[in-house]
């Protein structure tokens, strides 16, 4: 406490209330799996890696599928080793956000077809490189043209330290502007620029076209020479640029061999005809243009590769629902029920799955993956989802129509289900966005075997629609057989969390304990009264008890404070029953 020594009037801050609990959001989702372009996770492709680059390998948060575009490229199917593969992340993203969804991770995956498979795109002339940045066959066959840009000019002064300025010809005379803003010829280093300048002197820059990942040419202007000035185009193109915007979405970089880089040489490694004179009508603009080859998806990925992706979301505590778009479809069936189900149970992972089966199964294939896992944290939805194909084109022979796995979909209902209502209501019996079909219709009996299983159904109502209709865990433990149930607790469980650690290394007597129970009361008196919690009244909705009744002094001497929390759960009301029995007008009356 504060001293007192020189008398007078003191005026300080008190807090009569306890600390408050803040609810923590439910709807941030993260997403595993392949791409055709972007970071990896836990790779270096390119020169990126994580230790000369922060954004090597971390799942990017997108807020739209133009940002998606933008950093993991488009709709593009996938090869794996010769085999074409829907993109089933791209689609699964896009169905995410136009169900309801607001805030994604992704984390790519990528399994290289060989040890000795780059599985990045690159063309080389002479001394000069240009890759790809991240792996892919996207960029194969693309070009990237280099263009010198020549403007006359008489007016030198105040151009910054790196400018290039040229004497057309066959062997150009080139000055370079030093830090002492001093034009110096290269070829004469102690000769300055001439004075009166020559009539034909031309300033130079570099332009660069080359795709982007959303499939558009990106175009790159003002680029320099000299590896001294601030737009050097080895190092606003390189293998690191200065933004982390440009590490993210630049899909290519440029490297200028080894050894000592000057602007002349950058010139001659890029244009080996000399300089013409731009004045001249019959000259053409130097370019050199690069077609890329060997870039590849690399194989289909397996369990290893997605335990690797996953736990870079591990620390971004935000993450409520995390899903593998399209693993359903791979060989390694082991993806989901092993390496997702054991990342969502991790101690105070805070989060739950969505799961997928392979398309084109039966009832009997559906039961057959459910009985591989058993877990609270996760929920199986059937079947495949029929949406229209963003790659059609009229007269082609590219499907109208592709079957995609119900996982963004269902990623999307969930956010949006929180949102419309809370995360204390199950995410079901909502409308499928998008969904023009589904791979199969599941009938009325069928459900009635799939259902006990905790084998969710989309299904399709005539007037209603495609809908979810199911809401249930894979878990054998019937106290958490419902969706929301599971996912309520978890919310509950990390609000608290995040709420109460002001308690730690508190004092641990009656003061610190009553503080604790009036925060948690507080806040769950707020769940109770929005409705998310079974009662009449707060004091039969839920209890809170911290006191010497719930600590041994064992406890209190090892630092231990145990605070016990009962809440009565809403369940879903999964059957509606209807009893109608015939009565006589006079039993009516």
């Amino acid at each position: 406490m504060p001293e007192y020594l020189a008398p007078g009037v003191y005026v300080e801050e008190v807090s009569f209330s306890a600390p408050t609990i803040e609810g923590v959001g439910t709807t941030t989702t993260g997403f595993a799996g392949p791409t055709v372009t972007g970071p990896v996770a836990g790779a270096a492709y390119g020169g990126l890696t994580a230790a000369n680059s922060p954004t090597a390998g971390i799942p990017q948060l997108l807020t739209s599928f133009g940002d998606f575009q933008n950093v993991y490229g488009g709709y593009s199917n996938l090869n794996f080793s010769g085999t074409a593969t829907i993109n089933y992340m791209a689609m699964a993203v896009k169905a995410f956000f136009d169900n309801g969804g607001s805030m994604l991770y992704v984390s790519r995956v990528f399994s290289p077809a060989s040890p000795t498979d780059a599985g990045y795109a690159t063309a080389t002339a002479g001394n000069v490189t240009v890759a790809a940045r991240f792996p892919g066959a996207m960029l194969t066959g693309q070009q990237v043209t280099v263009t010198l840009v020549a403007q006359k000019t008489q007016n030198v002064a105040n151009l910054p330290a790196g400018t290039l300025l040229a004497q057309p010809g066959a062997t150009p005379t080139f000055y370079t502007n030093g830090a002492s803003g001093t034009f110096m010829s290269n070829a004469t280093p102690s000769a300055a620029l001439p004075t009166p300048l020559p009539a034909n002197l031309y300033l130079l820059t570099l332009q660069v076209t080359a795709p982007g990942a959303s499939g558009q040419q990106q175009m790159y202007s003002n680029l320099g020479f000299d590896p001294a000035g601030a737009n050097f185009i080895g190092a606003m193109l390189g293998v690191n640029p200065p933004r982390a915007i440009d590490q993210l979405q630049n899909q290519i970089y440029l490297s200028f061999g080894t050894g000592t880089i000057t602007p002349i040489g950058v010139f001659n490694d890029l244009f080996t005809g000399g300089f013409p004179d731009p004045s001249v009508s019959t000259n053409a603009t130097p370019s050199v243009t690069y077609t890329l080859a060997n870039g590849d998806d690399g194989a289909q990925p397996n369990n290893q590769q997605y335990t690797t992706a996953l736990s870079y979301f591990t620390p971004l505590e935000d993450i409520a629902i995390v899903a593998t778009p399209g693993a359903g479809a791979y060989t390694d069936q082991s993806i989901q029920s092993v390496a997702l189900i054991e990342h969502v149970s991790q101690q105070r992972a805070y989060r739950v799955a969505i799961l997928e089966t392979a398309p084109a199964l039966l009832a009997a294939g559906f039961e057959s993956f459910r009985a591989q896992m058993d877990s609270s944290y996760a929920a199986m939805y059937v079947p495949w989802v029929i949406t229209p194909n963003p790659l059609a084109a009229a007269g082609t022979s590219i499907p109208a129509q592709i079957t995609v796995p119900p996982t963004g979909f269902m990623a999307g209902i969930y956010a949006r289900s929180d949102e419309q209502n809370s995360v204390a209501k199950a995410p079901a019996n909502e409308v499928v966005l998008g969904a023009i079909d589904f791979e199969r219709h599941i009938g009325f009996a069928e459900q009635s075997t799939l259902n006990p299983l905790g084998i969710n159904c989309l299904r399709f109502f005539p007037d209603r629609g495609y809908r979810v209709w199911g809401a249930r865990t894979v878990s054998s433990d019937t106290s958490l057989m419902y969706v929301n149930v599971r996912r309520y607790l978890v919310y509950l469980e990390h609000s608290i969390d995040n709420g109460t650690q002001w308690a730690v290394f508190e004092n641990n007597g009656p003061s610190l304990w009553a503080r604790v129970t009036d925060s948690i009361e507080s806040f769950l008196t707020s769940e109770f009264a929005e409705g998310n919690l079974l009662g009449t009244s707060p004091s039969n909705a839920f209890f809170v008890r911290c006191d010497r009744t719930t600590m041994t002094q064992n406890d209190l001497d090892n630092g231990r404070l145990i605070c016990i929390i009962g809440v009565c759960l809403l369940k879903p009301a999964e059957f509606v029953i209807f009893r109608i029995g015939q009565i006589t007008a006079s039993a009516q009356s």
